[in-house]
């Protein structure tokens, strides 16, 4: 069985294959072994049942086979994006001219450096294994961090945003980059992605131009980025649209990639997802394919199972879910529909 939990120290090892294996412009998984050790270090300190209002908290999630103990994923929510630092965006909005005299009124797209949405709490650092893009595993790798949130809600701001991975070739070059930020820093996309993982997304942030960038002096290749989502990101897009969340005008300033946002109420796994109570069972007339996960914090666990759910009844689970979710008799589960 494929659990959702926590990330902690041991897991280190396994945390750097997926960093290798994960795609380009995810900043969030760096590959390099001292800054994961602080990210799970961070994590840890996170889930301490004191915090009651977002700050600069990030909660680590891996998706792990219990039988053989190999992760097969990673997710993160940071619960305030712009807490610890200006988070860094550009907006892609029109520059509105006119003259009376001529009675001409044209407006022109152009790219601001902004940090506008730096109070909104942040999904990131998405990875899964290939064999199971497009299965059930990705719904509860993404969406188990919206039930998270839907349990603890305090932790978290009024609204959400995910940043999707932007457009590059499969030599890594970015259009976009290449049209923009690298004339600003000397340095190939794949190594700019790296040193924000590493480093900061501020330090390289500041190197960017401080006025607007006027769209259609873009070469057409990088025009056409923006906005755009690397194939192997359109899962992570897709999860998130059928929850509700919307692009809206601002993009990556590194690859031009969408940002998704949604507010916190508004979003369905949090919206419509419901409590019960655990009674345990060895039979299920299964009715229907849920993600199910008790509401603690920092043993939180979350699984996909085949459940009958009947509203104000109690959840029959089986030993094994019981186990892989820490709950028995009497304990509150929360669970949505696949």
């Amino acid at each position: 069985m494929l659990v959702l939990r926590p990330v902690v120290l041991t897991d280190l090892p396994q945390l750097q294959r997926l960093a290798r294996e994960s795609l380009v412009g995810i900043t969030s998984l760096p590959d390099d072994r001292e800054c994961l050790h602080d990210k799970i270090l961070d994590s840890c300190t996170s889930f301490e049942p004191s915090v009651q209002s977002p700050g600069p908290e990030s909660y680590f999630f891996v998706l792990e086979d219990s039988a053989t103990r190999r992760l097969a994923g990673c997710s993160e929510i940071l619960a305030m994006a712009g807490f610890s630092e200006p988070y860094y965006s550009l907006r892609n909005r029109n520059f509105n001219s006119a003259s009376r005299e001529l009675n001409i009124e044209h407006g022109v797209p152009a790219l601001s450096l902004c940090h506008d949405l730096g109070s909104h709490t942040l999904l990131r650092g998405f990875h899964i294994d290939p064999t199971l893009v497009r299965t059930a595993y990705s719904e509860l790798l993404s969406r188990a961090r919206l039930l998270f949130i839907a349990a603890h809600a305090p932790r978290f701001a009024d609204g959400v945003i995910s940043e999707i991975v932007g457009f590059s070739n499969d030599d890594g070059h970015s259009p976009f980059w290449d049209a923009l930020g690298k004339h600003f820093i000397d340095l190939p996309y794949v190594e700019a992605e790296r040193l924000c993982g590493l480093e900061s997304r501020a330090f390289l942030a500041e190197l960017m131009p401080q006025y607007p960038i006027y769209v259609p002096m873009l070469p057409q290749a990088a025009q056409d980025c923006i906005g755009r989502v690397h194939p192997d990101g359109q899962e992570a897009f897709d999860i998130l649209e059928r929850e509700g969340f919307q692009t809206n005008s601002y993009v990556d300033l590194f690859d031009g990639g969408p940002t998704l946002y949604a507010r916190t109420g508004g979003i369905r796994s949090i919206a419509q997802s419901v409590t019960a109570t655990v009674k345990p069972g060895s039979s299920i007339d299964a009715r229907g394919r849920y993600l199910l996960c008790n509401d603690s914090l920092e043993n939180y666990r979350a699984i996909v199972a085949d459940l009958d759910y009947r509203a104000g009844q109690p959840l029959t689970l089986d030993t094994e879910m019981c186990a892989a979710l820490k709950v028995s008799e009497g304990s509150p589960i929360r669970l949505i529909a696949l």
